[in-house]
């Protein structure tokens, strides 16, 4: 059954059988267990791995106990085996902080020095977009919409990476590594539930995507999460075909929700040739999507996300 928005709770159990799940006894040092039903761990195994009691750590993922401490924490993280990223998300919803007063439904804007960046690096041939919350695009250049999307152009709901991604058959054919992208963008909603568990906005956003996409249901129910740094990116564009870029993730000004996304290519390689051959299609006098910040249109209700 596709996640319902009210299954962003309870985030700790959801997520501590999820990662359980993911670990073979094999993988975990575990031996002479006998026959299981599942491959994961069972709950004895990991309470003797992470040295707590059974009954503890049952509590636990089940959603009954919101004490653990930070060296519970860390131990069964290690159990776990999870990553940086997957013990910072287990510490963030193990001990929440206090509910934040929602703010207006203003969207995200761009700070005047950040549209100036998406045109200085559109000049050096350099794809650029922010994301906001939930994945919103909330400023790109002209060089970003001709490789990925115009998002200025599309109705403000459809502003958003994950629609984009599980809704729009573009994607699928752009690219190359489908599967691995629709894995990282659920992974990095999940982070953002994670930091922003009252957002109701984001529950809308995955109960829309878990009703119409069984593959973002799939990926959801995984509990996987990620954040963007470094990393590569192959796309297969109808214009200039098969490219890769290398990308890197900033914080720009002051709003740590806010991500600009920087693209790059080897120097002389076709890939960098095939973005120099979109920029030159850019006409010289067109409106620069950058100067005009990408924020909800007249009666379209919540902001959305990029790509």
């Amino acid at each position: 059954m596709p996640p319902h928005p009210e299954h962003l709770e309870p985030r700790l159990a959801e997520f501590l059988r999820a990662a359980r799940a993911r670990i073979t006894p094999a993988r975990a040092g575990v031996i002479g267990t006998g026959h299981r039903r599942v491959d994961g761990l069972r709950r004895e195994e990991l309470a003797m791995l992470a040295g707590v009691s059974v009954d503890y750590y049952t509590r636990l993922e089940q959603g009954r106990s919101k004490s653990a401490s930070t060296q519970v924490l860390d131990a069964i993280a290690e159990a776990l085996q999870l990553d940086d990223t997957e013990r910072a998300h287990l510490h963030t919803i193990a001990r929440p902080a206090p509910a934040r007063r929602r703010r207006g439904r203003t969207p995200q804007q761009l700070h005047p020095a950040t549209r100036a960046l998406l045109d200085t690096l559109e000049a050096a041939s350099q794809p650029a977009f922010v994301l906001g919350r939930r994945l919103d695009i909330i400023g790109q250049n002209r060089l970003a919409a001709l490789l990925i999307a115009d998002f200025e152009t599309m109705p403000t709901l459809e502003r958003n990476q994950a629609r984009f991604v599980f809704l729009d058959p573009h994607a699928r054919e752009l690219y190359t590594d489908w599967d691995e992208v629709a894995a990282d963008t659920v992974a990095m909603l999940r982070m953002d539930a994670g930091d922003h568990p009252d957002d109701r906005e984001l529950g809308q956003l995955v109960g829309d995507l878990s009703i119409r996409s069984l593959e973002f249901g799939r990926l959801w129910a995984r509990h996987r999460v990620h954040q963007r740094s470094t990393g590569t990116k192959r796309y297969h564009h109808p214009l200039v075909g098969d490219l890769t870029v290398s990308y890197q993730a900033l914080t720009p000004g002051d709003d740590p929700d806010q991500t600009l996304m920087v693209y790059d290519t080897e120097p002389g390689s076709a890939s960098a040739h095939a973005l120099l051959l979109l920029a030159a299609s850019i006409p010289e006098d067109s409106a620069r999507p950058s100067v005009h910040p990408l924020g909800p249109g007249p009666g379209t209700g919540s902001t959305a996300p990029s790509a």
